[in-house]
């Protein structure tokens, strides 16, 4: 087939890649910044057999009105690791915030080799070893499932914006929505389109059902830090003072719900601790640092983080560390959000971090607190790829 592909920057060009690996004539075009592949006007020209597009690019845009709808580049990485023996279980898992804790917890909980693929990096288990970092673009799976199938082992991965379907279940982490495609789409509208594939879906508490969907609060339940689970022939109980903060308790519930849908008793989720930039905390002398800087940094979030410092810390005065410093993060950290938090935690001291600001990096950002803060707490609050 002729085959287009459309933006060469998020994934596209590792798609385009693999399409001409299996025999297609493939040409690409650089929607957002025009550099790579081949010009606009000349796509406009030329005929294609199918068109495939990252489902948050405008459709009004040129290239789509004049081609057709277009297949999302979800669907199109299914597709070709569909036709390269997919590897089993093979778990999806998106949403806008909780992925990658999610991700870990389970990866913490399957038995023999396998690979997890997150914002933080992608694993081979059950060492642990770091095989590389990339982003979580649909194409950036590809490279993923094939050592997946190399090793004969395990497959989780986390991904932006939607699943392949490829999979054996798909978790959404979490109901939140914000507009994406110039504003003509809603993310969640998006992602539970693509959830509909796939063969069975789990799903965070206030999601709307989809198909083939079983809930979170069928399976798992929660009395302060102990979890409680139950499917089929696996049934516990597990206590973890994680369970404690919102976003680790959805992320845990998750897990084990989806564990037990694959067979896999999460009884060892006793044992979870705090991943880098997800709530994990430490003491500096007479300060607390609690760092909650990821992809998924919003308001809410913000807010517990400062909540769960000054517990730690036991009171005394705050520093917020936040801002948003990579602006390739689908979800953002608007403005107007970032006001919303500052109001909400009222702290005695404020870092932003980004471009225009006296921080442009998290690292930057926090040796700016700590010069200020030499007792009480300090939260970092900065959305970031870590």
């Amino acid at each position: 087939m002729r085959i287009l592909v459309l933006d060469t920057i998020h994934g596209g060009s590792e798609l385009a890649r693999a399409l001409r690996g299996s025999g297609h004539q493939v040409d690409e075009v650089d929607v957002y910044r025009g550099k790579d592949g081949i010009p606009v006007e000349e796509a406009l020209e030329r005929f294609y057999d199918l068109v495939t597009a990252p489902v948050h690019l405008d459709p009004a845009h040129p290239l789509l009105l004049r081609h057709g709808p277009a297949v999302s580049h979800h669907e199109m990485v299914g597709w070709v690791i569909r036709g390269r023996r997919t590897t089993h279980p093979f778990i999806e898992i998106t949403g806008a915030r909780g992925k990658t804790t999610t991700a870990h917890a389970l990866a913490s909980l399957m038995p023999g080799s396998g690979i997890l693929h997150t914002s933080t990096g992608t694993y081979r288990y059950p060492d642990g070893e770091r095989l590389w970092k990339r982003s979580i673009t649909p194409a950036s799976l590809i490279p993923a499932a094939r050592e997946a199938r190399r090793i004969g082992g395990w497959l989780i991965a986390e991904e932006s914006l939607g699943v392949t379907g490829a999979g054996d279940v798909a978790v959404l982490t979490s109901p939140e929505d914000y507009p994406i495609a110039a504003g003509r789409k809603r993310a969640i509208t998006e992602k539970c389109r693509l959830l509909s594939r796939a063969r069975i879906v789990i799903l965070p508490p206030g999601a709307d059902p989809v198909r083939k969907a079983v809930s979170v609060g069928d399976i798992v339940s929660f009395e302060g830090p102990v979890c409680r689970y139950a499917r089929g022939g696996i049934a516990g109980a597990f206590e973890n003072p994680l369970c404690m903060l919102e976003g680790y308790r959805t992320a845990l519930a998750l897990a084990a719900a989806t564990a037990c849908v694959l067979g896999v008793d999460p009884l060892p989720l006793a044992g979870f601790a705090a991943l880098p930039g997800r709530m994990a905390s430490w003491r500096e002398g007479n300060r607390v640092i609690v760092d909650n800087a990821n992809s998924g940094t919003n308001v809410e979030t913000t807010i517990e983080a400062a909540r769960y410092a000054l517990s730690l810390a036991g009171g005394g005065t705050l520093t917020l560390v936040l801002g948003e410093e990579a602006r390739a993060i689908c979800e953002g950290f608007p403005a107007e959000d970032i006001a919303r938090a500052v109001s909400a935690v009222r702290p005695a001291a404020t870092v932003y971090v980004g471009e225009g600001h006296a921080a442009a990096t998290l690292d930057e950002g926090l040796a700016l607190a700590r010069s200020i803060t030499p007792e009480g707490a300090i939260v970092l609050a900065v959305k970031a790829w870590r």
